[in-house]
């Protein structure tokens, strides 16, 4: 009895999480902006909050709700806490301490800025906390907040005192009046009497109320510390929003990224193998071809991929491959070059194809043999118009411009017609314009044995191979792999010391260039 195969899950909670982290430190320059706006959000407070200080002073509220009346209230349903906060943080509050901080009343306004009256719940304590750029100046406005709340809060007391003292005194008068004109009725001389007296009795006891209507209970004092953390803290607090910050930015941008960054997200988008990931190079892609003639890992790897080639996609050794890219700006030459130079190599005769109209003659920037060079068995070996290419120890293999026209012609595929068969000895490697901007490649793509596709890594868009892959497989073709360029270091000094390529005038380029055939034939035209 045999036990559960284990089928090996790519998604696997380490792997999505290594996968994860590597997404997110593509994009290490966003995390470095992240990191530095946080920077400069936490220096930008401590260079603002850095030196305030903040001073605190406590009022207890008194009952104020009926003050004169007769019916006896509890003190905390007699105090609208919330009201007598509001009443602190008002204008004319704010007026009088201005006052007593010895400013003018138009700096009132400026003062409630720096002010904050709270009120714990279930208590008749109001806190004041003021904060200014100095100790004492922060000790002194708490103060004078708490201060001049209790003198609002007294005058308007005294207002209440005297409004109902005003009241019963008009009513003393109005019995007065009455007592002296009731003289005869001696009972009712008595009543007015003692309502006279009950009145008088109110204006005592409303003159013997207590109209100060709270106590200071703390006083401001001046604090010894700054109110913010201080610099060490808030750079450390800048930078660890920072970074997170920029891990967001990291992750939408990865997660809006249609570009491809990875052999795993080629493989899935063209359901292809990817035959190799071409290191950066240096930026000295005129140099063609390297495998023979320089060493280097993009040499190596190139070398790799015409091994890898010979033993799956041409088992015979012999056969036609196009090499191709999506678009623009891939090292579509530079793949096409020395995969004809490392099959040389191999013991291969090797033709290479220009079939790229409209553009610098690829042969034009070949180490060419001249034509004394060659040996009395290179001649009948070579196809009309070819050259011989030197590459080094590789070997040496021939070289043909297939395309003819201008750039504007888009019938360059057309010119594909059938050659008789027999010139089947010679593997033949065609280069040509982009797939997804002119028609020449997808109809080579019939007429070939395996397409490679050439594209960059971090350049080309996901949505690219997928109408690669569909194209290719609607024509009939057949998609050996993808090629992933990495890109060059040194780009800058690569396009200063890049040269534009000229054709030498007494090259001619031939009317009609022969691809070797199988079981039929082949010939690109130029015009």
């Amino acid at each position: 009895m045999t036990g559960p195969i284990h089928l090996y899950d790519r998604y696997d909670e380490p792997d999505q999480l290594r996968d994860q982290l590597r997404r997110l430190l593509r994009h290490r320059g966003v995390i470095a902006l992240g990191i530095v706006l946080g920077l400069l959000g936490g220096a930008a407070l401590a260079l603002s909050r850095a030196h305030t200080y903040t001073s605190t002073s406590e009022v207890l509220v008194r009952s104020t709700a009926d003050p004169f009346g007769t019916v006896s209230v509890a003190a905390d349903n007699q105090v609208s806490m919330g009201t007598e906060q509001q009443i602190a943080a008002s204008a004319a509050v704010a007026v009088r301490a201005a006052r007593l901080m010895g400013q003018a009343d138009g700096r009132a306004a400026a003062l409630e800025d720096d002010l904050r009256i709270t009120n714990q719940a279930k208590s008749q304590v109001l806190r004041f906390e003021f904060t200014a750029r100095t100790p004492k100046r922060a000790a002194r406005g708490a103060n004078a907040f708490a201060e001049a709340y209790l003198a609002d809060r007294k005058a308007r007391n005294q207002a209440a005192v005297q409004r109902a003292t005003r009241s019963v005194e008009q009513q003393i008068k109005t019995v007065e009046a009455a007592q002296k004109k009731e003289t005869e009725d001696d009972d009712a001389t008595k009543a007015l009497q003692s309502q006279l007296d009950t009145l008088r009795k109110r204006v005592v006891d409303i003159n013997s109320r207590d109209t100060d209507g709270g106590d200071v209970v703390r006083r401001g004092e001046a604090p010894a510390r700054p109110s913010v953390p201080g610099w060490p803290t808030l750079l450390a607090l800048g930078l660890a929003g920072g970074l997170g910050l920029g891990i967001l930015l990291a992750w939408l941008r990865s997660a809006l990224d249609t570009r491809v960054r990875s052999a795993d997200e080629a493989r899935a988008a063209l359901r292809t193998p990817v035959l190799g990931l071409l290191p950066p190079g240096h930026g000295e892609d005129d140099d063609l071809p390297a495998v023979g003639r320089q060493g280097g890992d993009r040499a190596e790897m190139l070398r790799a991929l015409a091994y890898r080639l010979r033993g799956t996609g041409l088992p015979a050794g012999t056969g036609r491959l196009l090499v191709v890219s999506p678009r623009r700006g891939a090292a579509t030459e530079e793949v096409a070059v020395n995969l004809a130079a490392a099959l040389a190599e191999c013991g291969d005769e090797v033709l290479l194809v220009d079939a790229d109209p409209g553009t610098a003659a690829l042969t034009a920037r070949l180490p060419l043999l001249p034509d004394d060079a060659r040996t009395p068995g290179d001649a009948p070996s070579l196809p009309d118009g070819s050259r011989l290419v030197d590459a080094g120890t590789a070997g040496r293999f021939a070289c043909c411009a297939g395309g003819t026209g201008s750039p504007a012609r888009t019938g360059g595929a057309a010119a594909v017609h059938r050659l008789p068969a027999g010139s089947d000895s010679r593997t033949t490697v065609v280069v040509t314009r982009p797939l997804l901007e002119h028609a020449d490649a997808l109809a080579l793509a019939q007429r070939v044995d395996g397409v490679v596709l050439v594209a960059g890594l971090g350049t080309t868009r996901r949505d690219d191979l997928r109408r690669v892959h569909e194209l290719i497989d609607c024509s009939g073709g057949t998609l050996l792999g993808i090629v992933l360029d990495a890109g060059r270091r040194g780009r800058l000094r690569a396009v200063l010391r890049r040269r534009p390529a000229r054709r030498p005038e007494a090259e001619t380029v031939p009317p009609v260039v022969e691809l070797p055939a199988q079981d039929d034939t082949l010939s690109v035209s130029r015009g």
